[in-house]
This record gives C-alpha cells, structure tokens and sequence, in this order.
C-alpha cells in the first residue's frame, strides 16, 4: 500500500536529509534502515508528501503503518554532521492511529514578527505626527474640561458615587492619583476606574460614530490617573512632572487610535461592545507615559487584544444595565494593569490578531481583519462630536433638537403633548439598531438609550435633563402613552451620509401629526450642535455646561481658579499635571 511519494527530515541548521520516489510501505521500511539515534535538538519538523505531520494526520491514519521518531543518546558534540545524518533512523512500525506518535506533530513554536496593525499603532505612539496640531490641541483642551465637568456631575447620583473610592475602604496609596471632585487618593488601577467610571456615568461626553460606536475621551480615566501617579511619584524621586500638554497628546493620540479602528471596523456586529477599543488605545497611550519602549508598546497592545472582551448584552433589551455605564472605567483599569505587567517584564503575543484558530480575528472578528480608512494622525479628535444641548445617546441628538423646536410650535398653536397622535422620526440605520424600543423600560441606562423616550420628555416638558431618566420622572403616565405614537423609520441617505467621510452627519427628522389631522411642517437637522460643522456655535454652549457641572462642588475661589487655567491654552499646557489634579481635590 502506497502512504506517500516522499518524505522529507528538515535540520534546523538547514540541512534536508530526502528521500522521493512511490515506494510501497515494504519497500519503504527497507530502504529506511538507518542507524537508530537521533539528535531530536537539531530536528525542525517532518514534511510527509510535501506536508507538515499535522496536515497529515488524517491521510496516514488510513494506512497500516504509522511513523514515530525514535530518541536514543544523542551523539556527542563532536560527531559532525555527516555522522547525525548517518544516524538519524526513521523508524516504521505496525499500530492504529491511537499508536502514532502524534505528540511529534508539533505546532511551528517559531515567534513570527508582530501584527502590522500592532506595530502600526505603536509605531503612532511613540511617532505621532497631526494633521493640524493647532486645532487637535484646542479641541483636546475643550474635551478635557467638558469630559472632567460630565464626571463631576455624575457624583451628583449615588448609584454612581457608590461605585468609586478604595476597594479597601480609608486606603491611601502615596504619591497616588486623585479622583476629582472627591478627597479619594487611590492606586493608578483603581485610579483609572474611578475617573473612567465619573466620566462615562451619564453619557455626556463626547463621541464618534463609524463602523463602530464609541467615546473616546473614555481613554482620560486611564491616561489622567497615570499621569498624576507618575507626576508625583517623579516629584518624590527629584524629578520633573509630566505637563498638561503631555496629556492632550495622549489623548489627540487616543482618539485617534480608538476612532481608526472604529472607521472600518463594526464591533457590535459581532457583539463585543466598544470598550475593546478603550482598552486598546489607554493600553498603548499608558505605556507611553510610563516610560515604554516601542516594542514594549506592542506586548502591552497585544495584552489588551488577547484580555478577553466585554459583550454588548448590558447595552441591549432586554438586558440593557447599568455596567455600561461602568464598562469603560472597567476597560481604563484594565489597559493600566496590562501597562504595569509589561513594564515588570511580561511578555507579549506577537500574533494576537493573526494566529490561526486562536486568535482574535478567528475567535471574535468572523476570521476578518482589521480595515483602516487612513493612516493614524489628528482627524478624531478635530472631528469629535460633544454633547453640548442633551444627556441623550447621540444617535438620539438631533431628534432631541427636532422635538424641542417642535415642543415650542405646539406652544404657539395652544397644543400640548395629549393632542399628538402620530409621532414619525427619519433616523439612519445606526439609531434604529441600538435606540428604537417599544415596551417596558427598567432602568435610567435603559431610557437613556430609548429615541421613543428621549423624544417624548421634550415634546411633553420641552427639556431633557439627566433627572429626566429618574424613575420619579418616568412614573408620569404621559411618557409611555406618547413614546406608544412614536415610530421609526430608517431614511437611507441619512445612514449613506452618517459613514461619509466628508460629512458624518447623524440625521434625524420628526414630523406630528394631531388628533384633529393638522400636520405639523417636517423639522429636519442633520448635525448636532457639538458636531465640526457647528464647532464655533457649540463651543460658548460647551463652556456654560462645562461651568454648570463644577458649580455645585467647588467654591467660588476654586471654580475661580479651575476656569482661569483651563480658558488658557498656554497655561494648561504649561501646568505639571499633580498640580491640575490639586484643583480639582477635596481635602
């Protein structure tokens, strides 16, 4: 019986010891009475039929004869290697598969070079260059006081505040990171929880949508905790104390990596929710700061990816909770820990994405990989979206802004909310996937991400503030009996122009119709008030929000003193960073 038409003993050194013809399995056994030892230190692999072992498994399982390798004494380290090819025996017995030496079908262990996207992403890290340096670090600045601001307004709401401090209640870590507005000095990891968790608590902080959904100002819970640990502890040690500007950079640096690879790629598709891409870019924006090298950066990125992620089930009817309000706290103390494991000589998995069943394009990503629209430089953060008008998911925005205008039409006809009888939103395909629902709602996190309900609180108060999500709020009859005359459809240029590059709208339109069958003149807005193209309209908005959030915590004096330094470029560039976390403290 044939098994093969050759087979091939490749030596690591390079050296192929081959034998090619169509021998029966008899002849073969003949010819191949070499002398039995063998240096099993200098064997690379056995190529059957052209074949590693492992590919041939199943094709040899079919013949009667099986093949082992025989491991004797090895020769001495002077035997050359004419003596190691006399003396390698291939020896060829009778036995059933469960007989095969199938242990010496071993995987290639040889360590390929990192993924590109890893050395890419690292190679930004320690290389960035931005498209307009002036405009990435006047809009990081604008999202420093305006993310700050919307965690400082989420202390305000207990279920937020009981989550944070210590995991060991009194403990104080010296030379720690302080969690503003709090008297708390906590660990970096802890740290990063702390503030990742104020910040994203109320969904209020900026934003940017693609293939996937995100906000990546979640990336400062990570990057601020570390940098006033590293500051301080630095100050301690006689050094100098990171700056101000090294955190808008690392933040310039975070959007853009967070939102790269959310242009191309469409995470929910698969189910993971957007924090992957949080711990991503805090991994390898925290590995900079610490002080990293390149290749350092690319085990801690490849630590991130290999971590295991958080499913979108919390985020969804009908499980939608509350954790998505912590996941990206979750997901900043996570890239910190990786940082700090690599940084004590942990290694990395140059493969992660790549490698053959096992890794993340195989295991999550549907055996796809990453696609990229351009190349990593400054376009997130000059193209970010700030919630400047509502708490509302931004998919949700300018409907919100719709029904608002519309709360005041109905004001001037002498008509109210009790004489709507169809509510009808045009929104792109993204809304309808995460925010149409119909049915009970349990949660504040489950009505924050309801257009029905987001749209219903204008058209019967004519506001929506984060209160409006409260279950005292919510217990008014009024809101379910009009979110039940509220209906969705998706309006196809308004998804085309949402993923457009050169515009990146998120469309709504909302039209009313009464109970006497009076229709209501369509209002239609296709940008937010905090989108690029109404940059300079939004931002007095974006600065009254940022002063109404610290107001309730801080005296006149040091809302004084937090508004002279962060109106300022220079002057918040130019201030050590232990000392802006000092004005933001309670003692």
């Amino acid at each position: 019986m044939e098994i093969c038409s050759g087979f091939l003993l490749k030596l690591n050194a390079g050296h192929k010891l081959q034998f090619s013809a169509d021998l029966s399995s008899a002849d073969l056994a003949r010819r191949c009475k070499i002398l039995a030892s063998i240096n099993l230190n200098l064997l690379h692999s056995l190529i059957v039929a052209g074949h590693s072992l492992r590919q041939s498994v199943l094709r040899l399982r079919k013949a009667p004869l099986g093949l082992s390798l025989k491991q004797l004494p090895p020769p001495s380290s002077s035997h050359n290697l004419a003596y190691l090819l006399s003396s390698t025996s291939l020896r060829l017995f009778s036995g059933t598969s469960s007989t095969m030496g199938v242990h010496s079908a071993a995987e290639d262990a040889t360590r390929p070079q990192p993924d590109q996207v890893l050395l890419d992403i690292s190679n930004y890290v320690h290389h960035p260059k931005f498209d307009n340096p002036t405009l990435a670090y006047e809009t990081a600045r604008l999202c420093l006081i305006d993310t700050l601001g919307c965690g400082l307004e989420a202390l305000r709401f207990e279920h937020c505040s009981r989550l944070l401090g210590p995991v060991v209640p009194g403990t104080t870590v010296p030379n720690g990171t302080r969690v503003p507005g709090t008297s708390f000095v906590l660990d970096p990891i802890r740290g990063a929880f702390n503030i990742g968790t104020m910040i994203r608590w109320l969904d209020y902080n900026d934003c940017f949508l693609a293939a996937e959904w995100g906000h990546p100002s979640d990336n400062l819970g990570a990057i601020l905790a570390v940098a006033d640990w590293i500051s301080r502890t630095a100050i301690t040690a006689g050094k100098e104390p990171l700056k101000m500007k090294d955190v808008l950079t690392a933040m310039i640096q975070a959007h853009e990596i967070q939102g790269g690879l959310a242009l191309e790629n469409s995470f929910n598709r698969v189910g993971l929710d957007h924090v992957v891409l949080v711990k991503v870019a805090s991994a390898a924006l925290v590995s900079k700061l610490l002080g990293l090298t390149q290749p350092q950066t690319v085990d801690v990125i490849s630590q991130a990816f290999v971590d295991g992620q958080s499913l979108r089930t919390y985020r969804h009817a009908p499980n939608t909770g509350s954790r998505k309000s912590w996941a990206a706290g979750d997901a900043c103390s996570r890239a910190v820990n990786l940082a700090l494991l690599v940084q004590r000589g942990e290694m990395g998995y140059p493969t992660v994405l790549s490698a053959k069943t096992w890794g993340f394009y195989d295991v999550l990503f549907g055996k796809k990989p990453f696609k990229f629209q351009r190349p990593f430089t400054s376009y997130i953060m000059e193209n970010v979206l700030f919630k400047i008008s509502y708490p509302a998911e931004f998919h949700a925005q300018t409907a919100v802004e719709c029904a608002h205008i519309l709360y005041f039409k109905l004001q001037e006809m002498g008509k109210s909310s009790d004489d709507i009888k169809k509510v009808t939103i045009r929104t792109q395909e993204a809304a309808i996937r995460i925010i149409d629902k119909q049915g009970p709602l349990h949660n504040f996190a489950d009505r924050d991400h309801t257009i029905q309900y987001m749209v219903a609180i204008p058209l019967i108060f004519g506001r929506l503030t984060t209160e409006d999500y409260t279950d005292a709020i919510a217990a008014d009859p009024r809101i379910d009996i009009l979110r039940a005359k509220i209906n969705c459809i998706e309006d196809k240029k308004f998804s085309v122009e949402y993923h457009a590059p050169d515009k990146r709208s998120i469309g709504n339109a909302i039209t009313i119709e009464l109970n006497d069958g009076t229709v209501l003149d369509e209002v239609a807005i296709e940008y937010p008030v905090g989108h690029k193209r109404r940059r300079e309209e939004g931002k007095p908005l974006l600065e009254a929000k940022f002063k109404r959030h610290i107001e309730p915590h801080f005296s006149r004096p040091q809302v004084a003193s937090i508004l002279e330094v962060v109106n300022d470029q220079n002057k918040l560039e130019s201030m050590p960073v232990n000392h802006f976390m000092d004005l933001w403290s309670k003692t």
